[in-house]
């Protein structure tokens, strides 16, 4: 049975998230490609799902765009661009775009003309 010492550093101050397996930042990780966290969860189809969530947010609204088939740092500055566009901040949590506030209208209209194939998911 391991002990829980023998797992190593989770997450550092000076550094942030660790990688469990080679022991370095996530960002400086060598083992990338099997680290869970930066491999994508969903497979992506080609289309871009937009929709809107409240849930465990103190009723803010954000809008959430998935299935972007980009590398991280492409991803962030189309999420610059998506949150210029919309005049608000945002987010990047695990590949998935997060803008505050309800901007899917705006957001369809851009990504549509971007060439993006764009679907309006939920209710």
């Amino acid at each position: 049975m391991k002990n829980r010492r023998d797992e190593g550093i989770v997450y550092s101050t000076e550094y942030g998230k660790m990688c469990p397996k080679c022991g370095r930042a996530v960002s400086a990780c060598i083992c990338r490609t099997s680290f869970p966290c930066n491999s994508p969860e969903e497979k992506n189809d080609g289309i871009v799902r937009i929709s809107r969530e409240k849930k465990g947010r103190k009723g803010k609204g954000v809008t959430i765009i998935r299935g972007i088939p980009l590398a991280p740092l492409e991803l962030s500055t189309l999420a610059k661009c998506l949150k210029q566009v919309c005049g608000s901040g945002g987010t990047i949590k695990a590949g998935i775009v997060e803008i505050q506030g309800d901007h899917r209208d705006q957001l369809i209209e851009f990504l549509k003309k971007e060439g993006w194939s764009v679907k309006r998911s939920g209710g």
